[in-house]
């Protein structure tokens, strides 16, 4: 390996193993009406990226959700699995509420906005579900959940601070709107800390800079 090597590429690993990437980038679900199905992902607003039929025993669709590294494939010929049978997909999303508001804009059915009543990852089913989001906001803590015309299922997941060593280096936000979200919850927080002090902060864009910076690392 060259110097100029990234530690993310292939390398050999001092116990002689070779080391490489392997990204998660497409996520196969069981549907049985391929048409049906297109229609639903088309109204979340996903893009669109194939739509290839061989023949009638063999059609690829593949959707790609806004900001997203992994992609979604369904159709004819691809999977034995049984349609709807896929549970606990998960969306990373900045606001559970505003992602969930957003669906709803466009008439899907979306549960209310849920966390866990053991604090920690969400059972499957509804079983623990208690309405309403996680009562700290706790990062990871909140959820809300809706399902494609067969069934499989897709769940919301709130998360706007990283447990340490999640993400290796990189953009500390994957897509415009994650920023938005944290320049939206600095300004709130920002909005109660001039309420405390009683005057207008001059410098409030240390003060967002700061907040952004702990959010993401967590100090």
């Amino acid at each position: 390996m060259s110097n100029q090597q990234s530690p993310g590429e292939a390398e050999i690993g001092a116990e002689g193993g070779r080391k490489f990437d392997m990204r998660l980038e497409v996520i196969v679900i069981p549907v049985s009406d391929v048409d049906r199905a297109k229609e639903f992902y088309q109204s979340l607003g996903w893009r669109m990226d194939v739509d290839i039929a061989k023949d009638e025993q063999f059609r690829v669709v593949h959707f790609t959700p806004p900001g997203s590294h992994c992609s979604l494939l369904f159709g004819t010929g691809v999977t034995t699995a049984v349609p709807g049978s896929v549970q606990g997909l998960h969306l990373i999303v900045s606001d559970v509420q505003v992602a969930r508001a957003s669906l709803v804009d466009r008439g899907i059915n979306v549960s209310e906005v849920f966390h866990d009543a053991g604090g920690l990852f969400h059972h499957a089913g509804e079983y623990g579900r208690v309405l309403g989001p996680q009562p700290a906001r706790k990062s990871y803590g909140s959820f809300a959940a809706f399902k494609d015309p067969d069934g499989n299922e897709w769940v919301f997941q709130e998360v706007t601070t990283r447990l340490p060593g999640r993400v290796e280096s990189g953009p500390a936000f994957s897509s415009a709107s994650e920023l938005e979200g944290a320049l939206r919850r600095a300004a709130a927080a920002h909005g109660e800390h001039e309420k405390k002090t009683g005057k207008h902060d001059e410098n409030w864009p240390e003060w967002y800079a700061e907040f952004i910076f702990k959010e993401q690392t967590g100090v």
